[in-house]
């Protein structure tokens, strides 16, 4: 799924999610039921691209979303909330699509035009440690990381997406066959992404061994890893959870449409 450019402005801002609360109190959402929200309103709050309403603040918007670019993915501070949609209306455009996760309906005026069934899992048991082939992988390896993309897809990978987190890649005479590498990072937590083998080189432990390698850098700095994929792809989550991640929730991974006329945008 991606998302047409809008007009968004680049924040830096941050928000308590997901908080601690004291006995009596209402209980906030776990930060990993929103991770993009948490993501954008935290750690990637320099990514974050937000619509003003007319005599607001950027800390009242309610949606937002990372350039288009680096990911495809916009969020919703309260999937419950008309604002959050107007908001985020305004963000991407009469007519055009964002990608979000989490929601189950849009609400009235709103179009789904695909959805994914996903899993979540969280690493409870696996075991992090470095992988001594692993190199890290920069702004330079971004040609060599989207042909291995596009030959394994195992998900959205935009020019800029190395920019999120550290990417670790194995290389064979030169040629990148392996990576993973950190996306989302809510509070507390960091996600495991862009997990692939080029098929040549694929039953050779090289996804196992770079999947703890970047889960020993997440937990180095007092974080937990968590990863996201599709619910059909049996193979990955058997092998994920062979190695100590756990299923934590089933999110969908939807492609909406916004209301109106994409005309008016250019009006």
């Amino acid at each position: 799924m991606s998302t047409n450019t809008g007009t968004g402005t680049g924040t830096r801002t941050s928000t308590s999610t997901g908080t601690r609360t004291s006995p009596g109190t209402a209980v906030s959402p776990h930060v990993l039921d929103n991770p993009a929200w948490a993501s954008l309103s935290g750690a990637h709050a320099a990514f974050a691209e937000r619509a003003l309403r007319p005599g607001a603040d950027l800390s009242s918007c309610r949606a937002a979303r990372y350039p288009s670019d680096v990911s495809p993915f916009a969020a919703l501070a309260d999937p419950a909330d008309p604002q959050a949609w107007a908001d985020l209306r305004r963000l991407v455009g009469d007519g055009r699509i964002a990608a979000l996760a989490g929601v189950l309906t849009p609400p009235d005026g709103w179009e789904t035009v695909g959805s994914v069934p996903g899993v979540q899992l969280v690493g409870t048991s696996l075991r992090a440690e470095p992988a001594p082939e692993a190199i890290r992988l920069g702004p330079r390896d971004v040609p060599d990381i989207l042909e291995l993309i596009e030959l394994t897809k195992p998900g959205p990978f935009l020019p800029r997406t190395v920019e999120l987190g550290t990417y670790l890649g194995v290389r064979h005479r030169g040629r990148l066959i392996a990576m993973a590498g950190e996306r989302l990072r809510p509070p507390g937590w960091t996600e495991i992404s862009a997990v692939c083998t080029h098929p040549d080189h694929q039953g050779r432990g090289l996804a196992t061994r770079l999947v703890r390698a970047v889960a020993a850098g997440i937990r180095e700095r007092g974080d937990a890893p968590f990863l996201h994929t599709a619910a059909s792809n049996t193979t990955a989550i058997r092998l994920y959870e062979s190695i100590g991640f756990t299923l934590r929730r089933r999110p969908s991974f939807m492609a909406v449409r916004a209301p109106g006329n994409t005309a008016a945008n250019f009006s």
